[in-house]
């Protein structure tokens, strides 16, 4: 009889234990499971070498999950553990923990953005490569020569080291400048790949008008054919400085005597170098120039330039310029 009543009590703690278990079993996987807290996105960065743990109490102490246990049972669980990578993680509004879990286990880091623009001068995207959140390392002084990279946006994630990040730059150029090169037409007075990207970065610092970029390469190759100096203005400002910061003001007649390789009213041909990161379509322009019988161009004063096949044509323009410029200034 004893017996009899010592097992039906065992059957009952059994039967109540195993519905204990079971229910919390269920309630834990529908807490890992449903919508979390977070009332809005949140990013948080996971940094190198963080534990399964030291994640767990960032994410609640983030407000992202509410159980910091849980989340790491159930990470083990689901074999997680060794899968969770660093970075930088953009968690929605109302993440489960599992949701969370997933996310980093994913390694879908935020994705940050730098945005070179064409014609910038190397000097100018080392201070926005230094300055911009989210790189680090050091940049070797290799890496800052002055035509050296495509402008354009590039995306790369929490903790990535700048260099990598040039390096893409570099290779961006390389890559689509050969492609260009490829297509040159028969004859061109270019000589080699580097040419037409010196010539691309003269063109670029000329025009911000794309409907003008192929007339402007023809004007030049045109002086070049002729033996003429280019005369380009931006090769003069680029010299003053030395290529080490931007000329912010207008060029003087005495900047115009400047004696540099750069300075393209003192020597023939192109000067040495590119002055500036020319964008895709300057390159394009510098390959492929329209045919034209123009020699000189000069701005119109409408953010365009006017263009002139002799020098009396050329200096009728520039009087014109200079008459709009008086204009401009009488009114100020």
């Amino acid at each position: 009889m004893m017996q009899r009543t010592w097992f039906r009590m065992l059957l009952v703690l059994s039967i109540v234990l195993l519905i204990l278990v079971t229910g919390t079993y269920f309630f834990a996987k529908d807490h890992y499971m449903r919508p979390g807290l977070l009332e809005q996105s949140k990013t948080v960065i996971i940094e190198r070498g963080s534990s399964v743990a030291r994640i767990a109490s960032q994410l609640t102490k983030a407000g992202v999950i509410d159980n910091a246990i849980l989340f790491r049972i159930g990470v083990r669980h689901e074999g997680l553990s060794s899968k969770l990578q660093a970075g930088e993680y953009a968690f929605p509004a109302r993440s489960s923990i599992q949701a969370a879990a997933n996310l980093i286990a994913s390694g879908n880091t935020v994705k940050r953005r730098i945005t070179i623009a064409e014609g910038l001068q190397t000097n100018q995207i080392k201070e926005l490569v230094l300055a911009a959140k989210g790189l680090s390392g050091e940049v070797p002084d290799r890496f800052w020569q002055e035509g050296s990279f495509l402008p354009e946006t590039y995306f790369y994630s929490y903790g990535d080291m700048r260099e990598a990040l040039l390096t893409r730059m570099q290779k961006k150029l390389n890559s689509e400048l050969a492609k260009l090169w490829a297509k040159r037409p028969a004859g061109t007075l270019l000589k080699t790949p580097s040419d037409a990207l010196v010539l691309a970065s003269i063109i670029e610092k000329e025009t911000g008008k794309s409907s003008e970029r192929a007339h402007i390469s023809g004007v030049f190759h045109n002086r070049l054919r002729r033996h003429m100096p280019l005369q380009s203005d931006p090769t003069v400002a680029y010299a003053v400085t030395a290529g080490k910061t931007v000329l912010n003001r207008p060029l003087t007649k005495a900047d115009l005597r400047t004696v540099s390789p750069f300075n393209t009213y003192l020597n023939r041909g192109l000067p040495p170098g590119p002055i500036a990161n020319p964008g895709l379509a300057a390159i394009r322009a510098a390959v492929s120039p329209i045919e034209t019988s123009d020699l000189y161009f000069v701005a119109d004063g409408t953010g365009g330039h006017a263009f002139a096949r002799t020098l009396r044509d050329h200096n009728r323009n520039v009087a014109m310029w200079r008459r709009l410029m008086k204009k401009g200034r009488d009114k100020n």
